[in-house]
C-alpha cells in the first residue's frame, strides 16, 4: 500500500522539479527577449507563448504526439540518437509539464521586467556595465519577486498536469504514472480510500506552494 501510494507522489515531485528547471530557463530567456526586443509580429509570437495556458490539455498532448511522435522529424531523430522513442517515458512527462507550465514563469517573469524603471537600467549602462551585466546584476534582481512567484506556480502546475501527460506519457506504474493520472485510475477502479490519499497530497503540496508566494509577496 505504502509503495504503491509514494510512487506517483515522487514521480510527479521529481518530473514537476525538472519541469520547473527547464521552463525557469527558457521561461526567463523568452520574457527578456519578447520585454526588451521590439521586432515584428511580436503579438503574434507572444500569443503563441501563451496558447498552453488557455488550450485544452488533450489539445496540447495531440500536439505533443505529432511533434514528437514516432513518424515526425523530431521523433525519428530521437530514435536515431537515443535508440528509444521518447513517448510513453519519464521524459515525456517532463515535456508535458514543461509545455502547460511555460506560460506561467513565462509571463511572471515578463511582468517583473517591465515593472523595471529604464532608468536604472540606462544609468548602469552609463556606468560603463554592458547589456548581459545590466541584466545579471540589475534588471534579474530586481525582477526577482515575479520571477520567485512564476517558478512556484510553474511548479504547481507541472505537478497538477494530467490532460497532455495522460495522452503523451500514458500512465504505466512506476514509470509515467503520476499523481493526477492515479487518482483517475484509482476512482476509474473504485479504490476511493487511495484516491483520497493522493488528493489530499497533492492539495497539500499545492496549499504549501500557494502559501510560499503568499508569504515572499509579503515579505
Amino acid at each position: 500500500m505504502a509503495e504503491s501510494f509514494w510512487a506517483p507522489v515522487s514521480l510527479s515531485i521529481e518530473i514537476a522539479i525538472v519541469s520547473t528547471i527547464i521552463v525557469f530557463f527558457t521561461g526567463i530567456g523568452a520574457a527578456v527577449w519578447m520585454a526588451r526586443k521590439p521586432f515584428k509580429g511580436k503579438a503574434a509570437a507572444e500569443t503563441v507563448l501563451l496558447l498552453p495556458l488557455v488550450l485544452p490539455p488533450s489539445v496540447v498532448g495531440f500536439l505533443l504526439i505529432v511533434f514528437f511522435g514516432n513518424k515526425s522529424p523530431v521523433g525519428q531523430t530521437i530514435i536515431w540518437l537515443f535508440g528509444s522513442p521518447v513517448m510513453f517515458t519519464w521524459w515525456a512527462g517532463v515535456i508535458a509539464s514543461s509545455v502547460v507550465a511555460f506560460p506561467l514563469m513565462y509571463q511572471s517573469a515578463k511582468t517583473g521586467l517591465e515593472s523595471i524603471d529604464r532608468d536604472i537600467e540606462d544609468a548602469a549602462k552609463v556606468d560603463g556595465a554592458n547589456q548581459r551585466k545590466v541584466l545579471i546584476h540589475i534588471s534579474l534582481p530586481l525582477a526577482s519577486g515575479s520571477i520567485v512567484t512564476g517558478v512556484i506556480l510553474s511548479f504547481a502546475r507541472a505537478l497538477g498536469e494530467f490532460g497532455a501527460t495522460l495522452m503523451f506519457a500514458g500512465n504505466i506504474p512506476g514509470r509515467t504514472q503520476t499523481v493526477p493520472t492515479a487518482i483517475y485510475m484509482a476512482i476509474d477502479s473504485g479504490n476511493m480510500p487511495l484516491a483520497w490519499m493522493w488528493v489530499l497530497s497533492i492539495i497539500g503540496i499545492s496549499f504549501l506552494m500557494l502559501s510560499a508566494v503568499s508569504f515572499y509577496k509579503r515579505n
